[in-house]
């Protein structure tokens, strides 16, 4: 009986850490869409501006 309990104990606390785990992963993706997101929305507010971001000819060496 004593083997058992121990076994449950055991699935118990890889469960909880598998929890743990994938709460993190999940923590780190939302974090990088929301990074991503910013950038995105920064880059469509630059991009309608009236000053072009480069010159439109090469400059001549």
């Amino acid at each position: 009986m004593f083997e058992y309990e121990i076994h449950q104990a055991r699935h118990i606390d890889l469960v909880r850490h598998a929890d743990t785990a994938r709460l993190a992963r999940e923590a780190v993706r939302a974090r990088r869409a929301a990074r991503r997101a910013a950038r995105h929305a920064a880059a469509e507010a630059e991009s309608h501006t009236l000053r072009p971001r480069r010159h439109r000819t090469a400059r001549v060496a």
